[in-house]
């Protein structure tokens, strides 16, 4: 058997009083495959530089063979100094061979990026491409990797994972991205608390020996009557609580994509509307054969959507085929080139955009949060501050810091924590888990389970999409939209079988050699029911804004109990016959357009 390429002896490093990890030992060999996991800010991304010589510990020795070559990619890769795409990535070449400056060509055209770019221009998901490539070509012996998925599409993912299961030398890799590293691990280095543990099998397994280790040291301290860090054991108490209710919330999830499913085949129905009466809860968008093409460029076309309330629907495709553009579209945030979107009464829509919101260092966690008192509203209870910190893993003791003393992780964690106590039915996620530890997956995916409103999420997270969505829209690149029943693992089995694919969601195929039918036209009762139906759901919706304003006034249940319960009792009715209205309009419409669209 061949020896390792590097080992770690008895190495530990602390930062002033605290020590990080102590007694650390390690060997990574050829295909060694290691996912490095644990908590945010116990150490991890310091353990990888250590490895690659970059940080000096304290105590303990490294040793390199001799000839071997270590590359670390970091979660913030420096693109700066250089005059082009080009020259950055060459300059991760072990040698500067006129061969090896072809394969900066090659790999630039993998990624799709022109040689000639500025460094300094290129986005996010351009930037994480680009040091990927310069990873990949130096040649490398031992591979360490901070987060290569984070600002990834979907292909470019799959792509880095068919380039890394052909390299030869060693591989450690921290992510939270639960699908990639099931994918490309077989061991897993779990830092907890200082102690390095090993377990030789995949990450999939190590969620269970996890939390018998935890169970285990949970019974010792029960025995002995001792109690480690409050911190820790409240940690491990909610991370075991929400793997037990994983199986639960799994259930739920398979019933609402059965729900879902059925939705779906309806929609691909030419009379829509009719089946209505079949859904429970109101509509939450409407959208018509909408198109939308900036100049020659195709985004989406003649594509057509129901969105029910309770419905948790995922965007899946590539950078820059057009998630957002859709987002915007079906909030109305901009308008289609054809077609119309039509939304229910009351939303409430929280949308939480790629860039998250600024944070201003100098304020306080606290201050951030509330409006000057000690509670917040959270989807309409009040909560205390800190009792809501601590939901969000945050310790009371931060509560009165700076926003400044935070890691970046925990500034995501803060904004998560203020977008998701807004009042809100209908919430949108664009790219939520970019730059995320997993213990705030795990915690988003909790508040999400318990989200009774309206999702959609845009991500690229594979396991994220699974555990979340009831269905899941795919952008295919070429102006297609396909809806599939379930997450990213059912849409990936449904494009494979050509039966599943033919149940999927898809414009309907006109055929142009079908005998023609003779003209249809609408009735008089259904042209005159569509000239009257606009006014009357007007008026409906001008009748609960009424009601609304009524019931807001802040003594009115005091003055007049009966009178404020007749009202609602008023409102509720208007907003039945309101969903009516809309149902029986879209129904028309849709009448009119199938008879009418030539």
């Amino acid at each position: 058997m061949a020896p390792p390429y590097l080992t770690i002896t008895d190495m530990a490093l602390r930062f002033g009083a605290t020590p990080l990890f102590d007694g650390i030992d390690l060997a990574i060999g050829e295909r060694d495959r290691i996912s490095l996991v644990g908590r945010n800010g116990s150490g991890k991304s310091t353990l990888l530089k250590v490895i690659s010589g970059q940080v000096e510990a304290d105590r303990g020795e490294r040793f390199l063979q001799p000839g071997c070559h270590v590359t670390y990619l970091d979660q913030e890769p420096d693109l700066g100094g250089y005059k082009s795409l080009h020259d950055y990535i060459a300059s991760g070449l072990t040698h500067a061979s006129a061969e090896d400056n072809f394969r900066v060509d090659i790999i630039l055209a993998e990624i799709e990026l022109e040689p000639g770019l500025d460094p300094a221009t290129l986005s996010g998901g351009e930037a994480r491409r680009a040091a990927l490539a310069r990873a990949l070509i130096s040649d490398a012996d031992i591979l360490l990797l901070d987060e290569p998925t984070n600002h990834l599409d979907i292909a470019t993912i799959e792509w880095l994972e068919g380039r890394l299961k052909n390299f030869r030398g060693g591989l450690v890799i921290i992510s939270h991205d639960r699908s990639f590293l099931n994918n490309m691990t077989n061991v897993v280095l779990w830092l907890d608390r200082g102690r390095l543990r090993r377990l030789d099998k995949g990450f999939k397994y190590f969620e269970e020996w996890s939390e018998i280790i935890i169970e285990q040291e949970r019974a010792e301290r029960a025995r002995l009557d001792k109690l480690i860090e409050k911190e820790t054991e409240w940690s491990h108490k909610g991370i075991t609580a929400r793997r037990k209710r994983n199986m639960g919330r799994m259930r739920a999830l398979w019933e609402l994509r059965d729900k879902r499913a059925g939705q779906i085949a309806l929609t691909g129905q030419a009379k829509l509307g009719l089946e209505s009466g079949r859904t429970s809860g109101r509509k939450i968008i409407e959208a018509f054969k909408i198109s939308k093409s900036y100049g020659d460029q195709v985004i989406f076309e003649d594509f057509s959507l129901r969105i029910m309330r309770g419905d948790r629907i995922g965007i899946i495709g590539k950078n820059g085929v057009g998630k957002t553009t859709l987002l915007k579209v079906l909030t109305r945030e901009l308008a289609p080139d054809k077609g119309r979107v039509k939304h229910g009464t009351n939303l409430e829509i929280t949308y939480l955009d790629q860039k998250r919101a600024r944070l201003d260092e100098d304020q306080t966690l606290w201050d951030f949060l509330s409006d000057g008192g000690d509670h917040i509203m959270v989807r309409g209870q009040s909560r205390h501050i800190i009792s809501y910190l601590k939901d969000f893993l945050f310790d009371a003791g931060q509560a009165r810091s700076p926003i400044s003393s935070l890691s970046g992780g925990e500034k995501n964690r803060l904004v998560l924590a203020k977008t998701l106590a807004m009042p809100t039915n209908f919430l949108i996620l664009d790219e939520p888990t970019n730059d995320l530890d997993m213990d705030t997956l795990d915690l988003l995916q909790d508040v999400l389970g318990d989200y009774d409103g309206t999702l959609v999420l845009v991500s690229h997270d594979r396991d994220f999409l699974d555990r979340i969505v009831t269905s899941s829209l795919v952008l295919e690149g070429d102006g297609k939209i396909t809806e599939y029943p379930g997450g990213y693992s059912d849409y990936l089995r449904q494009r494979k079988s050509p039966e599943a694919k033919a149940s999927a969601v898809k414009k309907p195929v006109r055929k142009t050699d079908a005998p023609k039918q003779r003209a249809a036209r609408l009735s008089y009762k259904h042209r005159y029911a569509l000239e009257q139906l606009p006014g009357e759901i007007a008026r409906l919706e001008k009748q609960i804004s009424q009601y609304q304003a009524k019931l807001g006034q802040a003594d009115f249940y005091a003055r007049d109990p009966e009178g404020f319960h007749k009202i609602n009792q008023a409102m509720e009715q208007a907003k039945t016959d309101l969903a009516k209205k809309e149902d029986q309009w879209l129904e028309l419409e849709m009448m009119r357009e199938g008879i009418e669209t030539p």
